[in-house]
């Protein structure tokens, strides 16, 4: 059997069942202390271009990235409502959104992150579209801005279970900043985690696949090299990019947030710092596919 027909087997099996699905009503205080929360930060392809062209975005969206009353958002104006692409749609408001990594990630893990008795997933979207690292040092106004969504998403109840990254394209622009951007990436994670008083806050990082300018070995030999605990990286490159040659398809956002889901949940963490926890068998089924996922990218 070929390594992709039994990655596809894997993950049928590991998917649950549609019949499964429960919905949970967002005013429930009961549900909202038991709320795992994300943070999406970095630029466009956590934003998300998959399916765009041309600044038209083409409203494919996959199974995958199908909604559900148990995944939510929060909002632009502060409030909790159920997630659906594209999720940065009233945040990174000056170009146009389509698909990326978060709800493929989400959904991934939600029956996981279940076994771990919690009851909602929360997604905080603060990317924003061509900014460089710099523009996210601490005192700027999308460090600002990162900080106040999370600090909010915090006052229903719940807690933080990483920061999902993908950021650094705009920096491989110039020469100073890619140099710069393994020591930036470091002060920014101690802050955040500083601001947070989450001293162990786990950060995945999502090493680039592409860039704007020449330094792109560069920036991604700084993402890799990061040796801070609680800090992991998967990697972009072998993921299909949409003609542009700098943003993921719909199918490669996917497939990022499939991997993305893998670190996490090969974080044994699970959400309560408990790194003891007992995965049930499918969501050792899930990390498999994971581990699968990645062989096939490398061989590939």
């Amino acid at each position: 059997m070929s390594l992709t027909l039994s990655l596809l087997l894997l993950i049928a099996i590991s998917q649950p069942c549609v019949s499964d699905r429960t919905a949970v009503k967002n005013d429930n205080s009961e549900s909202e202390s038991r709320k795992l929360m994300f943070i999406l930060a970095g630029q466009s392809n956590m934003a998300g271009r998959g399916g765009v062209n041309e600044n038209k975005w083409d409203h494919i969206i996959p199974t995958e990235c199908g909604p559900h009353p148990t995944i939510l958002r929060l909002n632009a104006s502060l409030h909790w409502v159920e997630a659906t692409e594209p999720l940065h749609a009233d945040i990174d408001v000056r170009r146009t959104c389509g698909v990326g990594p978060g709800l493929s990630f989400a959904n991934w893990i939600r029956e996981p992150v279940k076994e771990g008795g919690w009851r909602l997933i929360g997604l905080v979207p603060c990317a924003v579209g061509g900014t460089r690292i710099q523009e996210w040092s601490r005192g700027s106004v999308l460090y600002q801005q990162m900080i106040g969504r999370t600090k909010a998403a915090l006052t229903s109840g719940g807690k933080i279970g990483a920061v999902l990254w993908y950021q650094g394209e705009s920096d491989t622009v110039r020469h100073e900043d890619a140099y710069s951007y393994r020591a930036r990436l470091e002060k920014l994670i101690f802050d955040l985690r500083t601001d947070l008083h989450l001293p162990h806050l786990l950060f995945i990082q999502v090493a680039l696949a592409s860039g704007e300018g020449p330094y792109l070995k560069i920036v991604r030999e700084a993402q890799k090299g990061i040796t801070l605990p609680n800090v992991k990286y998967v990697d972009a490159i072998g993921l299909k990019l949409e003609g542009d040659h700098l943003h993921l398809t719909t199918h490669a956002q996917v497939q990022l947030g499939i991997m993305l889901a893998g670190s996490y949940l090969n974080s044994g963490i699970n959400g309560n710092g408990d790194s003891s926890h007992a995965w049930s068998r499918k969501t050792k089924l899930k990390l498999l596919c994971y581990v699968l996922l990645i062989l096939y990218f490398t061989i590939s």
